[in-house]
């Protein structure tokens, strides 16, 4: 899966200079351009690295980067790329929670190889699959909803998993039986996926009745949807 970078800058030219690097070297790629978006889609989208410009409008890039450092599960990682170039600026910068600090004007090419090593520092943390603010953590076995932690049974979080490793495939409940009780020396019956089916979704949907994410597909089994 490729990881996920925030491009947190308000200068549509730059923005864009990074964005068309960091595709060519296979990253995913998602854009704010100011601090109260960046909150917001962060919240949702729960990226690998963030590089971050600090001169920002409505909430500066140090304001957001304090605010990240807050959050109960962040372990996302921070470049700074700023005009401010004054070696105090870098040290305050990298005090209140960067990872690492770059000055415009920049090499695109510099900035590629720096968040190759950052995330080879802090890659291990970065192993998830995140779709609309949920988030799930196969190595560390935990879920999250909009970075709120989510309990979920074995047979859940399995679910889960594997609902999203396979986006908007049509999954059979023979092919879910198989996945959640791969060793099973009985016969397990398909009203139990139906039961962990409804009690996930009483965790992960707004209205379980109505459910979004994981979706019923009539006489053939469960999708779990992303397309919008």
């Amino acid at each position: 899966m490729k990881q996920t970078i925030m491009v947190v800058e308000d200068d549509k030219m730059i923005r864009n200079l990074i964005r068309i690097y960091l595709e060519k070297n296979y990253y995913e790629v998602i854009e704010a351009t100011d601090g109260e978006e960046a909150r917001l889609l962060f919240l949702e989208q729960l990226p690998c690295l963030i590089i971050l410009d600090l001169m920002l409008p409505k909430s500066s890039g140090e304001d957001f980067c304090q605010w990240v450092r807050t959050q109960a599960h962040s372990e996302v990682s921070i470049i700074m790329l700023s005009a401010k170039s004054r070696t105090e600026e870098k040290i305050s910068g990298l005090r209140i929670g960067a990872d690492d600090y770059m000055t415009k004007p920049f090499d695109p090419n510099e900035l590629i190889a720096h968040v190759e090593a950052v995330l080879r520092r802090t890659g291990q943390f970065c192993q998830k699959i995140v779709w609309d603010g949920l988030c799930i953590k196969p190595r560390k076995g935990e879920v999250l909803l909009h970075n709120q932690p989510i309990k979920l049974t074995k047979y859940e979080f399995n679910l889960l998993y594997y609902f999203m490793q396979n986006p908007n495939i049509i999954l059979s409940r023979e092919q879910l039986v198989e996945k959640i009780y791969p060793n099973t020396t009985h016969h397990v019956m398909d009203r139990t996926i139906d039961a962990h089916i409804k009690k996930l979704r009483e965790k992960i949907e707004i209205v379980p009745s109505q459910p979004k994410r994981v979706q019923t597909i009539r006489g053939m089994g469960y999708k779990f949807v992303t397309a919008t």
